[in-house]
């Protein structure tokens, strides 16, 4: 009983030193973790959903500065689907922007980073369809689909 009792207080002062020395997660280690929970949409899947008019919600969560990169056209498709908050408003607006806790949410940013953290945040407030955009806005690019502008729709060349 005495040495049934000791291994236990041992494995216990184990199990909680071990997990205070455990180094905190890196940003990378954060978005990997984001990206395996919520899965990625390539932009070729992305373009033959918008192209069959599937009920999808695109939501750029890119910082306001950054909108003058461009962004998914969405003038042929249902402009009501494309939606954007920024992704430190995300938690504080989209209760307001998207009431449907079933809509298919794809998240996109410039490289897929915050669009990746922004849909892990959306599926822990209960949005069951959130994923994100593989490459983010990058990705669609190097995909050779157009980017819309404030010169129009333009296909920029791809990133190396």
């Amino acid at each position: 009983m005495k040495n049934t009792l000791v291994k236990l207080l041992l494995t216990g002062v184990l199990i909680a030193s071990s997990s205070l020395m455990a180094e905190p997660l890196s940003k990378m280690d954060l978005i990997n973790q984001a990206k395996k929970e919520v899965g990625e949409v390539t932009p070729k899947k992305l373009k033959t959903m918008l192209d069959d008019g599937d009920n999808i919600i695109i939501l750029d969560v890119r910082e306001t500065e950054q909108y003058a990169e461009g962004s998914i056209p969405f003038d042929e498709f249902n402009e009501e689907s494309f939606l954007s908050v920024t992704r430190g408003n995300l938690e504080w607006k989209i209760n307001e922007i998207i009431p449907d806790k079933d809509a298919y949410i794809v998240t996109y940013c410039r490289r897929g980073g915050r669009g990746a953290l922004a849909a892990q945040v959306l599926r822990k407030m209960g949005y069951k369809k959130a994923t994100t955009l593989e490459g983010g806005l990058k990705g669609w690019i190097n995909a050779g689909y157009p980017v819309k502008t404030g010169l129009g729709d333009v296909v920029l060349k791809k990133e190396k």
